[in-house]
């Protein structure tokens, strides 16, 4: 647990662990018990909360891990693609009569695999070879001369 965690109230904590969820700052202030006889008071004080910098603090903190468990880095695609590519992965594939089973990578998608991987390392580039003249004449003329 970090030390920003630990000077967090239990209050404070079920707050963010409610505001991760809904986005909602009052249904979460409610529901991390905080008493508040009116909405509009419950509002007012969840606004409050989430100022508090160790809240906000928390909040940046755990939306980031959060960030940083959805998004796949380089060498995770990497890493993928060369399981794919040397035929460590599997896919399901589903029958007529709904029987899912597991069968090895195609070949296509090995393929696939192999040329991104090559793209990625600049193995194959697409060179255009281009004729012609880049001869342009650009005109001179007065035109802060007032005529």
């Amino acid at each position: 647990m970090s030390s920003i965690t630990q000077k967090l109230t239990q209050k404070q904590q079920r707050f963010v662990d409610e505001y991760i969820i809904s986005g909602n700052a009052t249904q979460s202030y409610k529901k991390a018990g905080y008493s508040a006889k009116k909405d509009t008071i419950a509002a007012s004080e969840a606004s409050k909360l989430l100022r508090n910098p160790k809240v906000q603090a928390e909040l940046e903190r755990r939306n980031a891990e959060i960030q940083s468990q959805k998004t796949m880095d380089m060498k995770e695609v990497m890493e993928r693609l060369a399981a794919m590519a040397r035929g460590e992965t599997t896919e399901e594939t589903v029958t007529n009569k709904g029987e899912v089973f597991e069968t090895a990578t195609k070949n296509s998608d090995k393929l696939k695999a192999l040329e991104l991987i090559g793209k990625r390392f600049g193995a194959w580039t697409d060179k255009k070879e281009i004729n012609g003249s880049l001869d342009i004449e650009i005109g001179v003329g007065n035109y802060d001369d007032e005529d």
